[in-house]
């Protein structure tokens, strides 16, 4: 199928398909996209790549609507800069991707209607009223429960029986980092595991805890999810492997690029999914009384190679529950 170039912005081009020759003219709506990666990232891509689809499945094409991509990079001032520049365009919705986006979005407009995909805790960091029903301009895909966060300290014991010091990568400055570790600062215990923080928002400042960490016996790694962390992922991944340290991490990316375990959502996925509340949004519905939604389903993805590496055999229980490895 032949494509051609239509997103316009900051994050190179994605395509949609041909429309059919003969195709009577519409009414031509616009979308901004606001990600807190970059906009030319790999996973944006992925991500913005599946939402494309979908949006063309319901009849959204380049014939009707129009998407404006930025990307924020990890940066709270450039998210800051991003968000203006999609608001002075007047869209007529907003996808926001990840946490970054949303606080400065909301400080400039309550009237643009805004879906999110990938963010963590929506109520605690302010963003809606309720996940039943949201109230203002905002509505979306919430990243995951809380206590999917208990899962990882279990995870990281049954791949690595040894280990009982666990540093956890955390983003403190946000609820949703706040809120991570408090379920698994309560879960350790109870698995022989002593937990100690490490602020996952200032590369230099993880790179110094985690060698400090790493003079530790019998440790191990906890990655969980915030606006800065994924950005930091090669950082994270690269550090594990030089101090030998069993990993477990939030999100597939980071397995992807050699880490050990993940168990989380799949963003992909997640961010596809908007596109069913972009559709409804535009043909007339209110974000307020659409219902936050969390996921439905969690991956777990394993590196078999990095298994070797760290001279760990992955239990037959844990490789007969994955849901993908990788080899």
């Amino acid at each position: 199928m032949r494509r051609r170039e239509f997103i316009v912005g900051l994050g190179g081009a994605w395509v949609w398909p041909v429309v059919s020759p003969g195709q009577p003219p519409e009414r031509v709506r616009r979308m901004g996209v606001l990600t807190g990666l970059a906009g030319d990232d790999a996973e944006t891509r992925g991500r913005v790549d599946a939402l494309l689809y979908e949006l063309q499945r319901l009849g959204w094409t380049e014939s009707n609507l129009r998407i404006d991509l930025r990307g924020a990079g990890g940066n709270v001032a450039l998210a800051r800069q991003q968000a203006a520049a999609l608001v002075a365009l007047e869209p007529d919705i907003i996808l926001a991707i990840g946490n970054l986006p949303l606080p400065p979005l909301l400080e400039l407009t309550r009237t643009i209607p805004i879906v999110f995909a990938i963010v963590l805790d929506p109520v605690g960091s302010g963003f809606v009223k309720s996940l039943s029903r949201p109230g203002g301009n905002v509505t979306g895909f919430m990243m995951f429960d809380y206590s999917l966060s208990g899962k990882w300290p279990e995870l990281l014991k049954q791949i690595a029986p040894g280990v009982t010091q666990a540093a956890v990568v955390r983003e403190p400055t946000f609820a949703g980092g706040i809120g991570q570790f408090a379920v698994i600062q309560a879960v350790a215990p109870l698995l022989g595991l002593e937990v100690t923080a490490v602020d996952g928002t200032d590369e230099r400042e993880i790179e110094r805890d985690l060698e400090a960490f790493a003079h530790s016996t019998n440790g191990g790694l906890i990655v969980t999810g915030g606006p800065s962390i994924i950005g930091h992922r090669k950082l994270l991944v690269s550090l594990a492997a030089r101090y030998k340290m069993p990993a477990v991490y939030i999100e597939r990316l980071f397995v992807k690029e050699g880490g050990l375990l993940s168990y989380g959502p799949n963003f992909v996925e997640m961010t596809r999914r908007t596109a069913g509340y972009i559709d409804r949004i535009l043909k007339g519905e209110r974000p307020a009384d659409l219902p936050v939604q969390a996921p439905d389903k969690y991956d777990l993805i394993i590196n078999l190679k990095t298994a070797k590496a760290l001279g760990l055999e992955v239990p037959q229980s844990l490789l007969a529950r994955a849901d993908e490895v990788i080899e």
